[in-house]
């Protein structure tokens, strides 16, 4: 009986507990920078990257977060508009300042013009490069 009540509190205090931010907090004036990669083609994998990225933004409150997610690789299909219910969503985060951006190299070699990416999203010359420099400002890179 006692085991069975212990594991009644340990279940309940498990159930109850909260992230502690770490110091100092998120906030308008100190944003968590969170940079998220899109490398993928699958439409599995890109909405799991978007609905991570939206659930970041839930948690601390959009204004708390810079987020920059960055499409390269077979990933560029994200940013591409013919893609409507992928573009629906990255048009939706764009409305909660998240920043898209596009791998020059991948648009090169695949041949993708400008035109066709997403209205808003941002072309850098290397996807992983704008990864790395990011990390190295400090930014958190996420990959779900």
């Amino acid at each position: 009986m006692r085991r069975y009540f212990t594991l009644i509190l340990l279940l309940c205090a498990i159930l109850t507990a909260e992230t502690k931010f770490a110091q100092p907090k998120p906030s308008f004036d100190n944003p968590r920078q969170i940079v998220f990669s899109i490398k993928s083609a699958d439409d599995a994998e890109i909405h799991h990257v978007l609905s991570s990225a939206n659930n970041v933004l839930k948690f601390y409150g959009s204004d708390n977060v810079q987020m920059r997610i960055i499409a390269y690789y077979h990933g560029i299909k994200a940013l591409q508009s013919v893609h409507k219910d992928i573009a629906l969503r990255v048009r939706a985060l764009m409305l909660l300042d998240v920043e898209f951006v596009a791998c020059g190299n991948t648009m090169t070699t695949k041949k993708i013009d400008e035109s066709e990416l997403v209205h808003g999203s941002e072309i850098v010359t290397a996807g992983i490069v704008e990864i790395a420099e990011r990390v190295k400002e400090g930014w958190v890179n996420i990959v779900p």
